[in-house]
Order: C-alpha cells, then sequence, then structure tokens
C-alpha cells in the first residue's frame, strides 16, 4: 500500500463531538482526511468544526455509518486500537509495527483503523471484526491518552512511513550555499581579525583556529549569514584600531 489515501479512521461511539474536531484536525496535519463515524452520539456539531481548528474539510467529508461493519466496507484489513491487553487470539503490535505490516500490503490495499470510545473503547465483538490489534506503548502509570492523542500517534506513524521528507527551506528566504573558498576566506578573516583585537596570539595560536573551523563547519552557513560573519569581523577590527 502506498498511498495514504487508502487508509480510513474509522471513530466508534464518539460521545464528545469536540473529540471528533480534535481527532479531525490531529488526521489532516499528517496529510490523512478519510474520516468515517459509527454512532456518534451528537454530530454534526459547532464544537467538533471549533475544536478541528481548519479541518473543516475533513469534517465535511467524514461520513456516519449506522454500524461498525458498515463503516469497514471496502476495507480488506482492520487495526483496533486498544488501550487496554486482552486475551484474544490475533496479532497485537504497536503502531510502528501496525505500520510496518500495512507496508506489506498491495498498493491497492484499503485499511481501516479503528478507535474506540473515550470512556469504554471497542467491545470485544467489535475488535472481532478486525485482524490486527494495536496499543499504544504509554507510561504504564498513567497511560491515559484520549482519542485526539491516539489518532495523533498513529497518524504520526503513518505520515513518517510514507511521507518522511521534511523541507528544510526557510519561509521567505531563498537559501545559497556557500563553497569551501568562501569557508577558507572566512577563516583567514578570523585569523586576521582576531590577532587585530588581541584575542589570537600569531606566535601561539594552539587550536584556536581549528576549533573555529569546525564550529563553522557544523553550522552549515548560507551566503547570507556568511556576509554577516564577515560585517561583524570588520566592525570589531574597526573598533580595535580605533582605540
Amino acid at each position: 500500500m502506498k498511498s495514504l489515501d487508502n487508509v480510513r479512521f474509522v471513530l466508534v461511539g464518539t460521545t464528545h463531538p469536540g473529540n471528533i474536531g480534535a481527532a479531525a484536525r490531529a488526521m489532516k496535519t499528517m496529510g490523512i482526511t478519510n474520516l468515517h463515524l459509527v454512532s456518534p452520539k451528537i454530530y454534526p456539531s459547532a464544537e467538533a468544526t471549533t475544536r478541528a481548528s481548519g479541518a473543516d474539510d475533513v469534517l465535511h467529508r467524514a461520513v456516519v455509518h449506522d454500524s461498525l461493519d458498515d463503516a469497514l466496507a471496502g476495507c480488506h484489513y482492520a487495526f483496533a486500537m486498544s488501550a487496554r491487553l486482552r486475551h484474544l487470539h490475533m496479532p497485537v503490535m504497536n503502531p510502528r509495527e501496525a505500520v510496518t505490516q500495512l507496508e506489506k500490503f498491495d498498493d491497492d490495499t484499503h485499511i481501516a483503523i479503528v478507535f474506540g470510545r473515550e470512556h469504554s473503547g471497542l467491545s470485544n465483538d467489535e475488535i472481532d471484526r478486525c485482524q490486527y490489534l494495536v496499543n499504544i506503548p504509554a507510561n504504564p502509570d498513567y497511560s491515559s491518552l484520549n482519542l485526539a492523542a491516539a489518532v495523533q500517534v498513529v497518524a504520526y506513524e503513518l505520515r513518517m512511513s510514507f511521507q518522511p521528507n521534511i523541507d528544510f527551506g526557510r519561509i521567505g528566504e531563498e537559501r545559497e550555499a556557500v563553497t569551501s573558498e568562501d569557508l577558507a576566506h572566512l577563516y583567514d578573516h578570523f585569523e586576521r581579525s582576531l590577532t587585530t583585537i588581541g584575542f589570537l596570539d600569531p606566535e601561539n595560536p594552539r587550536n584556536l583556529l581549528r576549533r573555529i573551523r569546525r564550529l563553522f563547519n557544523r553550522a552549515d552557513m548560507d551566503r547570507n549569514e556568511l556576509q554577516i560573519m564577515h560585517g561583524i569581523l570588520r566592525a570589531a577590527e574597526t573598533k580595535a584600531r580605533k582605540e
């Protein structure tokens, strides 16, 4: 399976409409928009829309069902989320293992991730309709994740599997890389400037210049940042000559 479009999140018997909105928000931040609701107590709801915080489109496209069987129609596999480990004859895994499992499925496989009620989770009968049981290994002394938090954990793991790339670009700024010659010129400027201000003894430089090189090699500067450093060094030299 290679598309998040083939994944649906199914919320069963949700009591608080705000949790539906918060879940929709958690899904959309990770690029998942296929939401199905089974017998929600209150929906649609202004509170759900408010808690969605801009994920209104996920709510508008949400499909409401009378039964879990209807919500799972068209799915090849279903993963049941449960906070309680039960003595059931089915594979139990954490979210990362579950994602590893669904990565093995064919490209046209459709998957359902099923979440239960806020206070009681899924019933055994509902879990029986799924092929896998997923448990989030939270703090055993305080393992109370709310519904939206559980949705966020699973959505994140899916995102990291299918679209893990991070855009390192800076908003409103085009980065121009510097060359090794640019850096060599900067290091020469450092040596002159530090000598001028009396910080560096050219007869006994020790490891100072080497450490400066290591520092700026790690910094991954762009050209704007390089020019800022040259400007600082020139200003320091000018100040030192006037004193």
